[in-house]
């Protein structure tokens, strides 16, 4: 489906992986358009596949391949935001895939508007979340920039559709991939797999399948204390070592992975309203986010930190749906970080064989007082003061069961 259309576009930049998928829309968007592709690929920390990526795209054809070092951006502007809200998507998902499609897409704009392209593609299904990601970006962005979803206007439908594709058209497809019945996206902060392999979500893992974090029989047999300092709301070193907001996310998730840290297997509702069964590593965001949460605790006002909870899930399902340029996400991330000017400490957590354990925090703006916290003898809590609190807040008790004629209501 190519949208906001008069004409035939004139250059597309594709959103490229190099994966099967998008090797196949490439050739199959130079068939149908005729026009020049420029492949762009995001670098969000995926390691050693971008030059692939880019030998892989200029065999199939594309004009230029534009690869966009993205990861400080990615974690200083999206994942570190993200964090200090806390999101976390229906209790359990910390949204790594879906925090990173905004930047590509809006990283997809700015090389579009660069090189005089009149229209994006990319690679998303018909049916999954990416595409509403994708475009919601562009939309905000660019409302005016052409935009072409080959799932949602081609003849194929099946994984297996592209692989009979790829062999007619002498696309090199790695076997150990193309093959395996399911698919894996990283980035720096997490990994995910999907696929017909974990559709049953009756059945476990298969063996062999996880690759980032260590399984926890495999795990580092003794535990290990991270520290994570933070100034207003944001991870600036780790263990004592300031560090870029991206190394903050590569020295995490090195240190998570090997204690078997943030393995998740759920059952998520997508946007579309399916269940789908989703295997998710994220080491990193894992121990970032009980660790702000410890040094959070300290110093936010208690009507704050629990306005702020309320809002949580709604901004996590704002993030999950692709509305990170969407007025509502911004207004919510201006009152969460004006929160945060205080959230500057440290956490000491504790890491084994999966787990996660605050084991110390603290912060110069700690609120947290012992002689107003102590249960022994103090100078500043008359204890007898209690008993009006307690009366004044059951009137409505009272006056609720003297207007039912003294039942309990």
């Amino acid at each position: 489906m190519t949208s906001n259309t008069g004409k035939a576009p004139e250059h597309i930049v594709l959103a490229f992986s190099g994966g099967l998928d998008t090797s196949v829309v490439l050739v199959w968007l130079q068939e149908r358009y005729k026009c020049p592709i420029t492949a762009f690929v995001a670098d969000l920390g995926q390691g050693e596949e971008l030059e692939t990526a880019r030998r892989k795209a200029l065999d199939l054809g594309a004009v230029d391949v534009k690869i966009v070092d993205l990861r400080e951006e990615f974690a200083r502007d999206y994942a570190f935001p993200m964090y200090r809200a806390d999101a976390m998507y229906e209790g359990q998902y910390l949204m790594g895939s879906s925090i990173g499609r905004p930047l590509i897409a809006a990283a997809q704009i700015r090389v579009a508007e660069e090189i005089g392209a009149d229209a994006v593609a990319h690679g998303a299904t018909g049916k999954g979340n990416d595409q509403v990601r994708f475009e919601y970006t562009y939309g905000a962005l660019r409302p005016d920039i052409k935009v072409i979803a080959p799932w949602r206007d081609w003849e194929f439908s099946s994984r297996n559709d592209l692989l009979a594709y790829a062999s007619k058209n002498n696309i090199e497809v790695d076997l150990s991939s193309g093959e395996r019945p399911y698919s894996i996206d990283t980035n720096l902060l997490h990994t995910s797999y999907e696929g017909v392999a974990l559709e049953d979500p009756a059945l476990p893992v298969p063996a062999g399948l996880l690759y980032r974090v260590k399984d926890l029989l495999e795990a580092e047999p003794e535990p290990e204390v991270v520290r994570v300092s933070f100034e207003k709301g944001n991870p600036v070193a780790v263990n004592g070592q300031a560090l870029s907001p991206a190394g903050v996310l590569r020295e995490l998730g090195e240190i998570g992975a090997r204690h078997g840290v943030g393995r998740l297997d759920i059952v998520e509702n997508r946007i579309f309203g399916m269940k789908t069964r989703n295997v998710y590593e994220a080491p990193s965001g894992t121990i970032l986010w009980h660790a702000h949460r410890a040094v959070q605790s300290l110093v936010l006002d208690p009507e704050v930190l629990h306005l702020k909870d309320e809002l949580m899930p709604r901004y996590a399902s704002m993030v999950y749906r692709g509305l990170w340029f969407a007025p509502e996400r911004l207004m919510l991330q201006h009152a969460i970080d004006w929160s945060q000017d205080v959230v500057t400490g440290e956490a000491s957590l504790m890491l084994y064989r999966g787990n996660v354990q605050v084991v110390g925090r603290t912060s110069p703006h700690s609120r947290y007082d012992i002689a107003f916290a102590t249960f022994e003898a103090d100078d500043v809590f008359e204890q007898r003061d209690a008993a009006g609190y307690m009366k004044v807040n059951t009137v409505r008790f009272r006056a609720g069961r003297s207007a039912a004629g003294g039942a309990a209501t």
